[in-house]
């Protein structure tokens, strides 16, 4: 045996006993069967062990996920215990397969279109909304609000309802695991469980509810979802738990690989989750991601390869067959502590605090944290990405445009940061300062024709176009009607530092006011002296 799979092994001993609690309890979470968890940890531990490329990632159940998925049911008017193990399944496949069709096309770099802001507020707001949702477990009772605020206040009214033996037991645990969580190498939820375990014969006869039996006979595959339930509804929602899954996943993933200097390979990544999701759907599990708690857990206890997942998966399947009747006896409010305490780690206001110090994206952040609570858990996510679009539109569609002069005998600035910097007779030198693109093309150049009439004298416009990759169409076309205007005004266009997909697309443009020998220049000094490089 190489030194190399002793920590894996030990460290696949120490995370099986937090996998295997966590797993029972976001099966409770996503509305489903406890069973649902655990042959989800098998299918998340074993595919990704196998394909996944990070090597301390332990793909499992998640708070998030099961959360969504809890919502997409009940939003689908799933009413049965069956029904909702039904739909689930048709959408844990779902996600499997948006997974592998993005892997497909090679789709990695798509957790990037959510902001960190939105995300991390985003998650903050989830993980308060998972942990008010777990209380009525704490206090056994059955409120009939599901929205966060309606929830708290019929919790508040109906408080005398509160079974104290529950709470006082939920409460309890939830404070043994965060005490626990301090003592290093100690597997707090293992010793939380055993111990309720244990009391379990006293805890039920004061009233306390135990998680009941659980049936790992595995399910023959079939997906048929309930009658009146269309196609798009199932596509959307597994689109939404697919996201979610997968910001969550790469955030871990990347943060480990940074950590541990390893390269991120998200199409791989991509693949092993669709697989993983696939098999966790048609053995109706709970859908599985890389959760930030079990891989940080992994990496604490010393893994070094995948093979601490694949030996926590077989170190579940023995507790499973050894204590399944022990693991049946574990109280409900346990699991909801487990969950809250999971959870907890997302509820840090010091996410936010560089946010307020840097004085950037502070509201989007909120205003992420809100969406969750007060639109739910998917029209949150909806307005979360909606968010992030916002915010990049703002940024992209602000028009700024900066004059440039001249400091020393080459080098361009701009002269509001630098005031003595020299501006050139008869020459407007100008750079914009985002991409060029349809949204801000036109408000971009109408400010070049500003400039040029601010200034009766100008007889030539040199624009950088350095921060522009690509002009698309509305592009083009904002830019002819610019160099139609220039030429009635008997002012000249030369354009400096373009680069190659955008001069490609200015070429097959044809403008008759900016011919090729128009396009080459490497610098604006070079435009200004009109020193062209040959291609």
């Amino acid at each position: 045996m190489t030194t190399t799979t002793v920590p894996d092994l030990l460290a696949g001993v120490a995370i099986a006993g937090l996998l295997l609690p966590e797993a029972v309890a976001y099966s409770g979470l996503a509305g489903l069967p406890p069973q649902a968890g655990v042959i989800a940890l098998f299918a998340g531990l074993i595919c990704y062990g196998l394909i996944g490329r990070s090597r301390v990632a332990i793909v499992s159940a998640t708070s998030s996920s099961a959360a969504v998925l809890a919502s997409a049911t009940a939003a689908l008017g799933a009413q049965s215990a069956a029904e909702r193990v039904a739909l689930a399944s048709c959408l844990i496949v779902g996600t499997g397969i948006a997974f592998s069709t993005c892997a497909a096309f090679r789709l990695g770099a798509m957790s990037n279109l959510i902001a960190r802001p939105v995300l991390r507020g985003y998650t903050f707001g989830l993980a308060l909304v998972i942990a008010v949702r777990q209380w009525p477990h704490l206090a056994n009772v059955h409120p009939r609000s599901s929205g966060f605020f309606p929830l708290i206040l019929e919790l508040a009214r109906d408080h005398a309802a509160w079974q104290l033996p529950s709470l006082a037991c939920g409460l309890t645990a939830l404070a043994g695991l965060f005490l626990l969580e301090r003592v290093p190498r100690v597997p707090g939820a293992l010793v939380v469980i055993v111990a309720s375990i244990l009391a379990a014969p006293s805890l039920a006869a004061h009233g306390v509810v135990l998680t009941g039996p659980i049936h790992l006979a595995l399910a023959v595959p079939a997906l048929a979802a309930p009658t009146g339930i269309h196609a798009l509804p199932l596509v959307e929602y597994s689109l939404a738990i697919m996201f979610i899954l997968y910001a969550e996943s790469y955030g871990s993933i990347r943060t480990f690989a940074l950590k541990h200097d390893e390269t991120v390979e998200p199409n791989r990544d991509l693949l092993a989750l669709g697989v993983a999701n696939l098999l966790a759907g048609l053995l109706q599990g709970t859908p599985v991601g890389a959760g930030y708690s079990a891989t940080s857990a992994n990496d604490a206890a010393g893994a070094r390869s995948r093979v601490a997942g694949l030996t926590a998966a077989a170190v579940v399947l023995v507790l499973v067959l050894v204590f399944l009747g022990w693991i049946e006896r574990i109280p409900a409010p346990v699991l909801a502590a487990i969950v809250i305490h999971a959870v907890g780690k997302s509820l840090r206001f010091g996410v936010f605090s560089d946010y307020f110090r840097w004085e950037r994206d502070r509201f989007v952040a909120i205003a992420a944290v809100l969406s969750v609570m007060v639109f739910g858990v998917l029209n949150g996510l909806l307005v979360a990405i909606a968010l992030t679009i916002a915010l990049l539109l703002r940024s992209l569609a602000r028009p700024r445009l900066a004059v440039l002069g001249r400091v020393g005998e080459h080098d361009y600035v701009n002269v509001k940061r630098f005031p003595d910097a020299l501006a050139l007779p008869e020459v407007l030198v100008l750079r914009l300062d985002e991409p060029l693109f349809f949204a801000n093309a036109e408000p971009l150049l109408a400010q070049v024709r500003e400039r040029v009439s601010a200034n009766a004298s100008t007889r030539m416009v040199v624009l950088s176009l350095e921060e522009s990759p690509d002009l698309d169409s509305t592009s083009l076309e904002a830019l002819a009607e610019l160099c139609a205007w220039l030429d009635r005004h008997n002012v000249q266009l030369r354009l400096a530092r373009l680069h190659d997909s955008a001069r490609d697309a200015l070429a097959r443009a044809t403008l008759p006011q900016l011919p090729m020998a128009a396009l080459h220049y490497a610098s604006v000094d070079d435009a200004v002296r009109g020193r062209r490089v040959t291609p």
